[in-house]
């Protein structure tokens, strides 16, 4: 669905919505129709001698809500099962990435919801789907559909599904496959392939959980998440104005109880156990198929030393690691895609940070699915003293973080959650709730690239300027949960967030950045005087940011390349390639050819897809006349059962 950068910050969102209780399990058992019942009042001609009184029952069906009815084939848990074992999933990924390896293909695959290098993905206590068509297929006979060449039911209907998914190639192609695999087990599937803009539709397709089984990408990132993907609550339904991503309407109350409670600690040990248990009932009912990981491909010069391409960071992360091994001092990288502005406050695209990340000094890397400091001496926790998230009393009238995310004056009608972690309806009186605060403490020595350290008006400048609306910043939603910031030293300040908020990546990095306060345009003025609405037309902001990273920013020709060189006042001491230039190039096939005859040194996934050019690469690797790196992407395909039917 839709895409995410590699470091995201996802905020702790508990949606509580008014829905039917379903069963758990997903098996769904039937919703009780609604009787109303009528007492009519007969009265006797004259002479009244008494009234009579005849209740007389009269029975009305009210339609059932829209997929609160069990589906006839996919409520049974039997079935979704027999689906997982009759579908051959490094067959599907060897549809789609034939030139893989058989261990790299199995590299891809996933059991869970989580990719297998998460820390939070179980080991134990899963359900795994290993190809077994033979035990799928005993799995629908024990469900009553028997025959061939499609199995049908006592009643003689067909076991028949629709499949619904986008008309990309690389769906098309791999669900092929699948199609084939269900046909061979007596499973008949009707494939749709729609376009993307109803599929993924604000009122259409998925939203509307209009599909028996649905095809689509969720893109994975440090932080599970996962409540609203996975919690009871969060099942689109008409009666909740279809809020939620549960599309299957799964309801497994020890699942949902665990993803609920997974969201609501920053105590990561137990955040494991609960995710684990999430884990297991999602494997066991068998309500979302995981497919497999999407491809992401690397390519990089044989000079190059050092080059660390990985799932869940952007590969110039380490730049100020590189080395090159022929003595040479330049090294070019190849975009077929230019950034659009070097200010990420207001811009996300790869690109785009995979460039300014030879401008700055980070808070934290998130390598593999979890972080490390670099521009912060240590991580944030809790336990190491540098945070604390106490229980507090709240009454009315205190400002406070709301379900919905926002935060609100506590008011009757509020719901929030306490720190019991309970959604809750605030009626009166006083409420405990947890408050977060954490204290970030920068290393020293760090310095932008004129020599000027950084300093404590360089986090107050970014705070002031990130967190104001007229700045175009795409969501003020973190801004919005922050009470306040006290600035303490040129190294340390401290957060505190407003009563409710519990962000579960508190640790790496709670504050905004930093801007240079003491930079003097070329206009005259000083950068720290220049209203928030006016950055983004500020050369020095758009298009020639100062640095305290490895490199600077030396030219910008629009169109053709960016030329950084080496930050003589990096902290970390000169860099040892001095040069680095991204060159734009048009055709990613002539961006691969530029890469083999050695005019570019690196590509990124950026810049590679998932087409022939990926092949051709891998196999120029295999020869040995470049790098080539196979990455499972944390964007993974799957296949959603809807449980229930209109």
């Amino acid at each position: 669905m839709a895409g995410f950068t590699k470091r995201v910050v996802a905020a702790l969102m508990a949606m509580t919505m008014i829905i039917p209780i379903l069963a758990a399990c997903g098996g769904g058992a039937a919703q009780p129709q609604v009787i109303r019942e009528t007492v009519v009042v007969v009265q006797t001609a004259e002479p009244v001698r008494e009234t009579v009184v005849e209740t007389v029952v009269v029975t009305e069906e009210v339609a059932a809500e829209q997929y609160t009815t069990p589906h006839p084939i996919l409520s049974d848990v039997r079935v979704r099962q027999a689906i997982a074992y009759c579908t051959n999933r490094p067959e599907l990924i060897a549809s789609v990435y034939p030139f893989l390896t058989p261990e790299q293909q199995q590299n891809l695959l996933m059991d869970t919801f989580l990719p297998k290098a998460h820390w939070a993905a179980a080991k134990e206590n899963i359900t795994v789907y290993p190809f077994d068509p033979e035990k799928g297929k005993a799995l629908l006979e024990e469900a009553g559909w028997t025959g061939e060449p499609i199995r049908s039911n006592a009643n003689g209907e067909p076991l028949s599904l629709s499949f619904t998914t986008t008309n990309a190639q690389f769906r098309q192609t791999w669900s092929a496959v699948f199609i084939r695999q269900m046909a061979a087990c007596g499973i008949q599937i009707i494939p749709t392939y729609a376009p993307a803009s109803w599929w993924f539709g604000s009122s259409t397709g998925l939203s509307r959980r209009d599909f028996e089984l649905g095809a689509f990408a969720w893109v994975g990132q440090a932080d599970p998440g996962g409540q609203t993907l996975y919690a009871c609550n969060q099942i689109p339904l008409p009666s909740n104005n279809w809020e939620g991503q549960n599309y299957m309407g799964w309801c497994n109350e020890r699942a949902s109880r665990a993803i609920i409670a997974a969201n609501n600690t920053l105590d990561r040990a137990e955040r494991i156990r609960q995710y684990a248990i999430v884990q297991e009932e999602f494997t066991k009912d068998m309500v979302s198929l995981p497919l497999f990981n999407r491809l992401e491909a690397y390519a990089a010069s044989n000079r190059l030393l050092n080059f660390k391409p990985n799932p869940t960071e952007y590969y110039t992360a380490n730049a100020d690691e590189w080395e090159l091994t022929d003595g040479g001092d330049t090294l070019v990288l190849g975009f077929t895609q230019e950034p659009q502005t070097m200010w990420s406050l207001i811009e996300s695209a790869a690109v785009q940070r995979v460039a300014v990340n030879l401008l700055g000094v980070p808070a934290a890397t998130t390598y593999d699915y979890d972080y490390q400091p670099v521009g912060l001496d240590g991580l944030s926790t809790i336990e190491s003293g540098r945070a604390t998230n106490v229980d507090i009393e709240v009454k009315e009238g205190d400002i406070v973080w709301n379900t919905d995310g926002e935060a609100v004056p506590l008011a009757p009608g509020v719901e929030i959650v306490n720190a019991a972690g309970e959604t809750i309806t605030y009626q009166g009186g006083t409420v405990t709730m947890k408050q977060l605060t954490v204290t970030d403490k920068w290393i020293s020595g760090i310095t932008w690239e004129d020599g000027e350290p950084l300093k404590k008006a360089d986090f107050e400048l970014a705070y002031k300027i990130n967190c104001d609306p007229e700045s175009g910043a795409v969501s003020l939603t973190y801004c919005n949960s922050i009470a306040k910031i006290d600035f303490t030293s040129d190294t340390e300040y401290t957060v505190t967030f407003h009563p409710g908020v519990q962000w579960p990546t508190y640790f790496a990095g709670a504050g905004l950045g930093a801007y240079p306060s003491h930079q003097v345009l070329s206009d005259g003025r000083r950068l720290a005087d220049v209203p928030a609405a006016e950055w983004q037309t500020l050369p020095e902001i758009i298009e020639r940011p100062l640095s305290n990273g490895p490199y600077v920013l030396k030219e910008w020709v629009k169109g053709q390349s960016m030329t950084f060189e080496a930050n003589p006042n990096y902290y970390k001491g000169e860099v040892k390639i001095k040069n680095v230039i991204i060159k734009f190039i048009a055709d990613t096939n002539q961006a691969v050819a530029q890469l083999l005859t050695g005019e570019v040194d690196v590509l990124g996934s950026e810049t590679l897809g998932a087409g022939a050019e990926v092949q051709t690469v891998i196999e120029a690797g295999n020869r040995g006349e470049i790098q080539a790196f196979v990455v499972a992407s944390p964007t993974w395909e799957h296949i959603d059962m809807n449980l229930f039917t209109k």
